[in-house]
């Protein structure tokens, strides 16, 4: 199991990164927000040499524009995973199914050389889920031991914990092969 992290604007832009393998960055939410550290933080995973995802906050409706604002604002490599961070919001809302499947098809289809990832925790995936449609894979969440998420779907990466950060790990036997698996979309 390869170890990964995800940041936000609540993290440092030197966050440390020894021993990791991946870093999923949260670039956008919905249709206004832009992570101001992005930059920054993305800056500190490539420095590193780690493999680097970008994740959008999704909200319910107006999905081509969200799409449309996440990767005009996501850096635009070759190689980056997208992911789409489907949970409620806010003010209790989700997206539904269809909005969320709609959303993943549109990232693949806005940015066709990247792999494209559904993010959702465990009670999202059993029970709030109804396609099992994760694009190119699922990131779980689920706070047990790392890479034991209690689901019976294939997943390719599980956050396992937020304490003292989100804490990752991806099923792959090496950064060369996350590697290549990013760029073989």
């Amino acid at each position: 199991m390869l170890r990964g992290i995800d940041v936000s604007a609540y993290q440092s832009s030197s966050y440390a990164t020894d021993g990791l393998s991946f870093v999923f960055v949260k670039a956008t939410e919905g249709r206004s927000y832009v992570n101001p550290k992005l930059a920054a933080q993305t800056e500190r995973a490539r420095d590193a040499g780690l493999v680097v995802g970008f994740y959008h906050f999704l909200w319910p409706g107006n999905l081509t524009a969200q799409a449309e604002y996440f990767v005009g604002k996501a850096p635009d490599r070759a190689g980056d995973i997208l992911a789409v961070d489907w949970e409620t919001t806010g003010d209790g809302t989700h997206a539904s199914n269809a909005e969320k499947d709609r959303f993943i098809r549109k990232l693949k289809e806005l940015r066709p050389d990247n792999r494209v990832v559904l993010y959702c925790n465990r009670n999202f995936w059993l029970n709030v889920d109804t396609t099992s449609y994760a694009g190119d894979g699922l990131w779980i969440a689920d706070y047990v031991s790392a890479g034991k998420p209690r689901i019976k779907a294939k997943w390719r990466f599980h956050q396992y914990t937020d304490d003292p950060l989100d804490k990752n790990v991806a099923d792959f036997e090496s950064k060369a092969a996350l590697r290549k698996w990013a760029t073989g979309a």
